[in-house]
């Protein structure tokens, strides 16, 4: 007979048949576990409604929300202030306060690229970037490369070449090729 390729068993032979396991029934160890699930539960009930009780009877301060703050950054060569709540992203910044649509809401998540944007020469994803944190800085979207009636080689390449599927993300694949 060949010898056998596994490993040595690490637990003796011995100490198999007296193992821990054998000493309990596995029907006493189910009730058991059954009863400190009970046990718990009752517990957790009582304190849980207590507790509910409690936050209830609080009374309800209204919060006062912040006040808007301003915020001025340079979009393609013109200064600009807006009036936002401090949460505002750049996108919503740029869409929602400047009339500035070209910048697309994809995904909401920074993986899609929609929402890409030149934020002092490197590309962003404005959907993830507070509006506040650009202050004083420069921001390029889309609306600002052509010059005139000329567009910008890069969006001139993209018509070219049909570089665009539905079209719907296509001013960020833009945004990033030109940082």
């Amino acid at each position: 007979m060949a010898e056998s390729s596994f490993p040595p068993d690490p637990i003796p032979e011995s100490e198999h048949d007296a193992g821990f396991f054998d000493a309990i029934a596995r029907r006493t160890f189910l009730k058991g576990v059954a009863a400190v699930g009970v046990a718990s539960t009752v517990t957790t009930v009582g304190s849980a409604a207590e507790s509910a009780a409690a936050v209830l009877d609080r009374p309800v301060t209204p919060r006062t929300p912040a006040p808007p703050m301003n915020v001025t950054f340079e979009v393609n060569g013109a200064s600009r202030t807006v009036a936002i709540d401090s949460r505002t992203t750049l996108l919503d910044a740029l869409r929602e306060r400047l009339d500035l649509t070209g910048t697309k809401k994809g995904c909401n998540h920074g993986q899609c690229g929609a929402c890409t944007v030149i934020v002092d020469g490197r590309r962003v994803n404005s959907c993830l970037t507070l509006a506040a944190t650009v202050d004083g800085q420069k921001i390029q979207t889309v609306e600002g490369f052509a010059q005139g009636e000329e567009l910008h080689p890069v969006q001139a390449a993209f018509l070219e070449h049909d570089g665009f599927q539905c079209g719907y993300c296509t001013p960020g694949q833009i945004c990033s090729t030109v940082a």
